[in-house]
């Protein structure tokens, strides 16, 4: 055992296996208040009870884990004039407070950025704006990096 710290992973739910899934599906169901208990949830989605327990607390959505911390996204992108700008004022139109933020020389066009920012008073998903990062022309790859 490394420690008594927590540690966590982020996955892909592509490669979650089936009983994970079940459990978000439960989780969405009450939420959205289409059951009202959990044995209901549970039986919509095709769990036990006790699979939905051992797993409930183990498993959220990033954007729950991600509210009022730091995120740190890693881009490449293009050396055109205005990239930079346009990935700046997409996280400030959406409320996120940038922290740091450092840029490579670029080379054979292309630079790589490190951007950290506070995602407390975010008014949008994480996952809604990496989409509309991605978005921008010149900008080539985006990459969760870290998450405190």
């Amino acid at each position: 055992m490394i420690g008594e710290k927590d540690i966590y992973y982020l996955v892909d739910k592509r490669v979650l296996p089936e009983v994970f899934l079940k459990t978000m599906e439960v989780k969405e169901i009450l939420k959205k208040g289409e059951a009202t208990t959990i044995q209901e949830a549970v039986e919509i989605v095709g769990m036990s009870r006790s699979a939905y327990y051992k797993y409930k607390d183990s498993i959220m959505p990033f954007n729950e884990v991600s509210k009022g911390r730091i995120i740190t996204f890693t881009l490449l992108l293009e050396h055109t004039s205005g990239v930079l700008s346009r990935i700046l004022n997409e996280i400030a139109k959406v409320k996120g407070s940038i922290l740091t933020m450092n840029q490579s020389i670029p080379l054979h066009g292309l630079a790589n950025v490190t951007i950290s920012f506070e995602t407390m008073e975010l008014s949008v998903e994480i996952e809604e704006l990496i989409k509309a990062l991605e978005y921008i022309e010149g900008v080539k790859k985006i990459e969760i990096v870290g998450r405190e």
